[in-house]
């Protein structure tokens, strides 16, 4: 089974577990620019630091959108996620 996280802020449900830091993985630039802004209003709302993994450079063309696409049209997605978020969007 995948968990969902709850609606509203993620700094809200990070205040609420006692998390201190959000891990988020990178893949390019695009996603760093994005993601920076975001870190510094988590950081603003609720002294939540973001720590930012870089992703392998041979999976920066993979984004959770193209992956849902590609599963939505019954394409094997097991070589991009896990074998428990392929059987979640397979069974979606």
């Amino acid at each position: 089974e995948v968990a969902t996280l709850p609606s509203g802020l993620l700094v809200d449900y990070c205040r609420r577990v006692g998390a201190a830091a959000l891990v988020k993985g990178v893949r390019t630039n695009v996603d760093l620019d994005y993601e920076l802004p975001m870190a510094t209003v988590n950081r603003d709302l609720a002294d939540v630091e973001s720590i930012f993994i870089p992703a392998d450079p041979k999976f920066g063309h993979i984004s959770s959108s193209l992956v849902k696409q590609v599963a939505d049209l019954g394409g094997d997605v097991t070589k991009y996620v896990s074998a428990v978020v392929a059987t979640a969007l397979k069974n979606s």
